[in-house]
């Protein structure tokens, strides 16, 4: 190597270096998708944020790919103070929380104008679901989308409840469950990192996922159409453990706010455009999109009733609220 080559190899070491020890606060995040994916990559724009307006006094670490946690374990190891952020889909909260499941409601969410009125900071949607996750030890910092739930398979599309019978299906949430049980499938439960191999070796038949994640998962390698239902919205959640971030400076917490809302106004502007790469990359390997006719998801919203019936049966006040809020929209 050339000596200038050394020097500047040794040059960019040592401001690393610097960086860190000048950092007051090291804030985790874990988050189990790739750093490619677009959450990964918004992930990416917030520590960029912090640490540009904190002047490296914040620094932000990223363990992507469930390296520290699988989806499901998130809500615990933040909520515990095991680690101080992390990224979890919004159905993890289902057991402490039934009602926060509205959003994988079939059908309720089915433009993009609906789930943008039912995110937005302070919507009779969001406000009462953050207020109940304070309730588990962590604070909601932002939401991320990630778009509508999609179906994937082998062979040919999934066109009507009946290509359900019998197989079985990769979900991802309870209520997604009660929905593939209604249209009869049998539920499967399977975190996003372990699904490629679901795939692979056959445990399931049927996947339903968000199409970014067939991009950023490149499940094209193991299944060849998706039928694209939009079903249900997927939502993930950017969430600090209450006690760290309420022992943080004022000025530390309105740095990660400012930082937080642009980068969830960042990846909801671009949803739409992710997903259509993705679409586009997903013929590009091969894959076969197939886009419902209006009378077959009319035979899947018929099929789907019972689900309501069981949603609103086990969440209360809380449940009709939330579906009260969602379809006036």
């Amino acid at each position: 190597m050339k000596p200038t080559a050394l020097l500047a190899g040794a040059a960019l070491l040592l401001a690393a270096v610097a960086q860190v020890q000048a950092a007051d606060l090291t804030a985790r995040i874990t988050l189990q998708l790739p750093l490619k994916s677009h959450l990964g990559q918004n992930l990416l724009l917030f520590k960029e944020e912090v640490e540009k307006n904190s002047n490296g006094t914040i620094a932000v670490e990223i363990y992507d790919s469930a390296q520290l946690y699988q989806d499901k374990e998130v809500p615990q190891a933040v909520g515990s103070g095991a680690i101080e952020m992390g990224v979890a889909s919004l159905t993890r909260y289902v057991g402490d929380i039934p009602a926060v499941d509205v959003f994988y409601l079939p059908f309720l969410f089915n433009t993009e104008e609906k789930v943008r009125k039912a995110v937005e900071p302070g919507s009779a949607v969001r406000a009462p679901i953050d207020e109940a996750i304070a309730g588990t030890g962590s604070t909601v910092l932002w939401w991320q989308a990630y778009g509508g739930s999609v179906f994937l398979s082998k062979g040919g599309p999934i066109r009507t409840p009946e290509d359900m019978k019998g197989k079985k299906v990769r979900v991802f949430g309870k209520t997604l469950g009660d929905f593939v049980e209604a249209t009869g499938g049998a539920a499967t439960m399977v975190s996003g990192s372990e699904q490629y191999l679901a795939y692979q070796r056959g445990t399931v038949d049927i996947g339903m996922t968000g199409v970014s994640g067939v991009q950023s998962r490149k499940l094209w390698e193991v299944m060849d159409t998706i039928t694209v239902t939009n079903n249900a919205d997927i939502e993930f959640l950017v969430i600090a453990n209450t006690e760290w971030w309420n022992g943080l400076t004022d000025e530390q917490r309105r740095i990660m706010v400012d930082a937080a809302r642009k980068a969830e106004l960042d990846v909801r502007g671009r949803m739409s455009q992710i997903e259509a790469d993705a679409y586009a990359a997903a013929k590009e390997n091969g894959m076969t999109v197939y886009e419902p006719t209006a009378d077959e998801i009319a035979v899947w919203k018929a099929a789907a009733q019972p689900v309501y019936d069981a949603y609103l049966a086990k969440t209360g006040e809380l449940g009709a609220k939330l579906v009260e809020a969602a379809s006036a929209y």
